[in-house]
């Protein structure tokens, strides 16, 4: 569905990014279930498929509700809400869910199955039992303990960058800045309204802001634009299809760990993102940022308490040697 977002110079003040567990939770099942391509995360997926399999035959809820996944229409809203801020945790979301009323859970699975095929009794059984809410929670945290939270540090890194560039865009720049490379299907226009396209159904945030939550699985945007939620919009995060793979030529020239983190910063970032990123110490990371910083490679600027790293020019014609130079 698309949506017409009409905005006010007051929904910049209170427009806010926010980085959900839960909500990379369930996304990563839609990769799990093969819902979704893999991409970038091909080899993680087919590693993690094994524990996934074994999930689907402990946890009752979990295959009735990646039943219920479908691309372009309206999927129970219960099992992932949108998040509080930047520092929400994974408990606290799935606290959220569990407080779910029985009836709000039912209306929204009836909603979710329009149009679908309708799925066997035993599946029917699941979505519309009195429990089905705790069934779908249960199946939410063994995910997550099993398979994501091992990753979770990298993909944090990951997020947390984006929202680092992206709210200092909208705070200096404004709404074209924020939402330049979010998504082809999201535009801003200058009379006061971002597009979701294909444009359709208007809603207006009368002062009360948008929530960005970036993702480290989506390809497209995801609209949370019901009156009953904060109004929110999932988009792919930057630099989440950064080469992990070190050209040898590369690793040969500078060091294999020099060269990851050149590699890394094809979107810029701070020295402690670096550091969840690599899996690196603090000190190896700063040797080496020192290091290519000196060869003129990557340069540093100031930003609030921290310093925001980035590849020069040199920098990006040495991993890609056939990059046009400036």
């Amino acid at each position: 569905m698309g949506y017409l977002i009409k905005v006010s110079p007051q929904d910049i003040v209170t427009s806010r990014f926010a980085i959900s567990p839960l909500m990379v939770t369930k996304q990563a099942l839609w990769l799990l279930s093969g819902k979704w391509e893999a991409g970038v995360w091909h080899s993680w997926t087919r590693q993690a498929r094994e524990p996934y399999g074994r999930l689907l035959a402990e946890r009752p809820g979990l295959g009735p509700m990646v039943s219920l996944f479908r691309e372009r229409y309206y999927n129970a809203d219960f099992p992932a809400p949108p998040p509080g801020g930047m520092g929400t945790s994974f408990e606290t979301e799935l606290a959220a869910v569990r407080a779910t009323p029985t009836d709000q859970a039912h209306r929204e699975i009836a909603r979710n199955l329009e149009g679908m095929p309708r799925p066997t009794e035993a599946v029917r059984e699941v979505l519309f039992s009195p429990g089905v809410v705790e069934l779908f929670a249960d199946a939410l945290e063994a995910v997550w303990t099993r398979i994501v939270s091992p990753v979770w540090p990298r993909v944090h890194a990951i997020l947390e960058r984006d929202v680092v560039q992206r709210a200092g865009r909208l705070a200096t720049y404004g709404w074209a800045a924020a939402l330049d490379d979010l998504s082809p299907r999201v535009r801003w226009h200058p009379e006061g309204v971002i597009e979701v396209s294909p444009g359709g159904q208007e809603v207006s945030l009368q002062g009360r802001g948008l929530l960005f939550v970036p993702s480290p699985f989506v390809s497209g945007v995801g609209s949370y634009l019901e009156h009953a939620w904060p109004y929110a919009i999932s988009y792919p995060a930057r630099g989440t299809g950064v080469t992990h793979e070190t050209p040898d030529g590369l690793a040969t020239l500078i060091g294999r760990t020099r060269a990851r983190v050149l590699l890394e910063l094809a979107v810029p970032a701070t020295t402690s993102q670096l550091v969840r990123l690599l899996g690196l110490s603090l000190g190896t990371v700063g040797g080496h940022l020192a290091a290519l910083r000196g060869a003129g490679l990557v340069t540093g600027n100031r930003t609030g308490r921290g310093v925001l790293y980035h590849r020069t020019s040199l920098g990006d014609s040495l991993v890609s040697p056939s990059a046009p130079r400036s």
